[in-house]
């Protein structure tokens, strides 16, 4: 079975090309290689994948050639401890991060510049 289809498969991405893309840019390695999307996924094979700020290292369980249920989805990999762990702990330091932006909505309105315009 193809990775990108795997990685489709198990919910990683949304879309087979979504897959593709991270693939070939280095954002899913293979037993600590990187690889093509072509690549055969085999059982016990160890993966490691980055989407975004979310890292996960599993280990392949089990094969399917379509995409269903998030329950089911889960049954074809087994999370490593260790990125529970830290995929937990990058959860909170989330939580408790301020989005600088997290204030502003938008350009000001006048009121606002008028604010500004004081304040300056």
């Amino acid at each position: 079975m193809r990775l990108d289809k795997w990685l489709w498969a198990a919910r990683f991405f949304k879309t087979r090309s979504l897959a593709t893309d991270a693939i070939n840019g280095g954002k899913v390695q293979v037993d600590g290689n990187r690889v093509k999307a072509a690549r055969e996924v085999k059982v016990d094979d160890k993966l490691e994948i980055s989407n975004g700020e979310v890292r996960w290292a599993v280990t392949v369980k089990a094969l399917s050639e379509k995409r269903g249920p998030a329950p089911e989805a889960r049954l074809l990999y087994e999370e490593t401890a260790e990125s529970i762990a830290a995929r937990e702990t990058q959860k909170e330091m989330r939580k408790y991060q301020a989005d600088p932006a997290a204030d502003l909505h938008g350009r000001p309105t006048k009121r606002d510049r008028r604010q500004m315009g004081r304040l300056s």
